[in-house]
């Protein structure tokens, strides 16, 4: 019973953790205008994704507006986006491949070392995808606070951690538990 009941947490945290995946994807927010030396009035607020830029102005009005073309993008972007659409499609295989292995467990009893390799198989994806999305995220963080504290950047260039880097360590992290628990089994 408690094996079943960690089968299906850990396809809970996974689930939940391939949807941040995606959202951590697509989000616009992973880096955000900062406004800092006594700039109280702002009137619009700049989000950075890795498909597109964004503007808001005055919080009403929101302008989002494609790269234009993939060959004028950083390399490190490009890696990025590379790297989280690897994750997006591993997670849903993961996913896909824990819920086999969930109802093949609750299928046949009798043959352990068939549950064995499809859960294995699972938590192993599972933590790649996490080590995946956890790169990506981890870097743009660092950059963004290492070029927050460069007396050389511009103030106007400055950014801030947007909350798609949020939602990506804490899908690391749920993708991390849910491999964790079936590479236990």
């Amino acid at each position: 019973m408690a094996c079943c009941v960690l089968q299906v947490t850990g396809l809970l945290l996974g689930g939940v953790g391939m949807v941040g995946t995606l959202a951590a994807t697509v989000m616009p927010q992973w880096r955000v205008s900062a406004y800092i030396e006594g700039n109280i009035v702002v009137f619009e607020t700049i989000w950075e994704g890795l498909w597109m830029d964004c503007i808001s102005q005055l919080g009403l009005r929101l302008q989002c507006k494609f790269y234009d073309s993939v060959l004028a993008l950083p390399p490190p972007l490009e890696a990025f986006r590379a790297l989280m659409c690897i994750a997006v499609v591993l997670s849903v295989l993961s996913f896909l491949m824990a819920i086999a292995g969930v109802k093949y467990t609750q299928g046949t009893r009798e043959d352990p070392q068939g549950v064995s390799i499809f859960i294995l198989a699972a938590g192993v994806a599972f933590l790649l995808t996490g080590t995946l999305v956890l790169i990506p995220v981890s870097w743009t963080g660092g950059s963004i606070i290492r070029d927050f504290y460069d007396p050389e950047v511009p103030v106007p260039l400055k950014r801030e951690l947007g909350a798609a880097l949020y939602v990506g360590w804490a899908s690391t992290a749920l993708l991390m538990a849910a491999g964790a628990m079936y590479c236990h089994f």
